[in-house]
């Protein structure tokens, strides 16, 4: 009888660690199967159709003045791509504003080509000329894969937006009394299965704000930075805020100056 006992105390103690040890393997599997899953989205990334779409946009003729984009300065001088993208937002002399990528885009679509800015701001995500910037701002984000974010911080209008940027980033309110920094103001936060990066920091911010544009495939659509955080705003249940206005824009400043030095990956993929 005794050795019946001590048999059975074994086979529940055996029992107890291999249920211990399948929660442990199983919560591993579910991290790592979803790196995996996000690994191998990267080999095939639709967001590469977008690509050679901006580009085909960048240089063809179009709209009133019949011209291209191709002398639009991005901040790096008329005409050159690679670097911009991760030097934006920043101060444009010609505007007198900090200006974030599809609000610079606006300005020589009107500038340059006649095209209408204020429709094209109006215009609804995925439609009409929002489908053409998401095409742009896939491929001027591609040309800096890689390279590390150097927000500039000289003017004092960047500076200005850096710190009105924070003031919104940690502004509470709506009925949830929610703020930006309620799922990204901390370490280890995370929805379901969503790991939720902590933009107010390395490597976080550079990971959050570096990522965007990016093809979400739950929607099937690439999403620039204007719409995901115009979607940040519909979760919080806060009042849509302007397509390229000074509150995305500064957002933009905020996240990307506590970004620097961490590599761009835009236009990445997500869930």
């Amino acid at each position: 009888m005794r050795q019946t006992n001590q048999a059975g105390k074994l086979v529940f103690s055996a029992a107890l660690a291999l249920l211990a040890s399948a929660s442990a393997v199983a919560q591993k599997s579910t991290a790592d199967g979803i790196a995996e899953y996000r690994e191998m989205l990267q080999d095939g990334n639709p967001a590469e159709l977008f690509e050679m779409k901006g580009e085909e946009l960048w240089k063809q003729r179009r709209g009133p003045k019949n011209t291209s984009l191709e002398q639009c300065d991005l901040g790096k001088g008329p005409g050159v791509v690679k670097g911009a993208f991760v030097e934006l937002p920043r101060y444009f002399a010609d505007t007198a504003k900090v200006q974030d990528l599809e609000s610079r885009l606006l300005t020589c679509m009107e500038k340059q080509q006649g095209l209408d800015a204020k429709k094209i701001a109006a215009t609804p995500f995925g439609k009409d000329e929002q489908k053409n910037m998401e095409g742009l701002v896939a491929w001027i984000a591609s040309q800096s894969k890689g390279m590390p974010f150097n927000l500039p911080q000289n003017h004092a209008q960047e500076k200005q937006a850096y710190e009105m940027g924070k003031r919104l980033f940690f502004m509470r309110g709506g009925p949830h009394d929610f703020a930006c920094a309620s799922c990204h103001g901390a370490d280890g936060k995370r929805i379901r299965l969503q790991d939720l990066p902590n933009l107010t920091k390395n490597p976080g911010a550079s990971e959050g704000f570096g990522a965007w544009p990016a093809y979400r495939v739950s929607s099937g659509e690439l999403w620039s930075m204007q719409r995901r955080l115009n979607d940040c705003y519909r979760q919080q249940r806060f009042p849509y805020p302007g397509y390229a206005s000074d509150v995305t824009v500064a957002l933009g400043v905020y996240m990307g100056v506590n970004g620097k030095d961490g590599k761009a990956t835009a236009p990445s993929i997500k869930r």
